[in-house]
């Protein structure tokens, strides 16, 4: 394997790494910072570095402003929606269970690409959304009937949100298609970026000055780490593989993400049962059958 291979491989891994670390930093601070306040957080971090390294790579940065519509639902739907249904997903599930159904994302995508972009529905995608879902269900039977899932009814609402989060996310990705055919991917996602923080602004404000001043020394570490390596590295690091290798091939390696957040939840105590890793491996094996097309 030559040096090139290496680094993108090395990237893809820490890439999936970071993303399945965000759902075990969630869940330490989930009762300290509530899920709007701490996407909010995040984003208000991460979003000025963003826009200060597009302006240093020197890409189009303007956008027209006939683009307001598209890039607000961008926004909406990729940065504000997605983390506060996610967080609050997480917050009343498991890091593991979470991290599995948010990868039922690549589900909704193929099936609003085949509604509104027209895109072909094949057999093997067909196969493919057929077994996630199966695994999905198992997933959430396994999980419901685990002694540490006390409060049932709250499990199963974050598994909703969750889902919700996934469709955000299938949206966003949708909707961005079009737009990345006349605008540079980094430039779009800065974009949403900032749109998504600022309509975080109406719901944040004006609690979020006493929730700055009585986060932790842990809370803080928390939202640094969503915000410089989970929205800043991971996004810097995602694009350069995607100029360097693939989609596809560099999509698969996403399929990580919940195998690693399973294996990150026991430093948290969350004891997956053998019921939850079957569902689990057949929701990535549908995503993986999906993604092949």
């Amino acid at each position: 394997m030559d040096k090139k291979k290496l680094l993108i491989y090395t990237l893809l891994i820490l890439v999936s790494l970071v993303w399945a670390g965000s759902f075990i930093a969630v869940r330490l601070i989930h009762q300290e910072i509530s899920p709007i306040n701490l996407g909010f957080l995040r984003f208000f971090i991460a979003t000025p570095i963003m826009v200060v390294i597009l302006f240093l790579k020197k890409k189009k940065t303007r956008i027209p402003f006939k683009e307001i519509l598209p890039l607000s639902v961008l926004g909406l739907t990729g940065v504000t929606l997605l983390y506060t249904l996610q967080f609050i997903g997480i917050s009343y599930t498991t890091a593991s269970t979470s991290s599995v159904l948010i990868n039922t994302n690549v589900i909704f995508i193929v099936v609003l690409s085949s509604l509104f972009l027209k895109e072909k529905f094949t057999l093997k995608k067909t196969l493919g959304i057929t077994i996630s879902f199966f695994g999905a269900i198992i997933v959430l039977l396994a999980q419901i009937s685990n002694e540490y899932i006390t409060f049932k009814g709250t499990f199963l609402i974050g598994c909703i949100f969750v889902i919700l989060s996934a469709i955000c996310w299938a949206v966003y990705s949708i909707m961005g298609k079009k737009l990345l055919l006349r605008y540079d991917s980094f430039t779009i996602t800065t974009y949403s970026f900032v749109l998504g923080t600022i309509f975080f602004l109406p719901i944040v404000f004006p609690e979020i000055i006493n929730v700055i001043y009585s986060i932790s020394i842990i809370g803080w570490v928390v939202t640094l780490y969503l915000s410089l390596f989970c929205s800043v590295f991971a996004y810097l690091a995602w694009y350069y593989v995607l100029a360097k290798n693939e989609a596809g091939r560099s999509a698969v390696f996403l399929n990580l993400i919940p195998l690693f957040t399973i294996i990150l939840s026991f430093f948290i105590g969350e004891v997956p049962t053998g019921f939850f890793l079957i569902g689990a491996m057949l929701i990535i094996y549908g995503v993986y059958l999906v993604q092949k097309n």
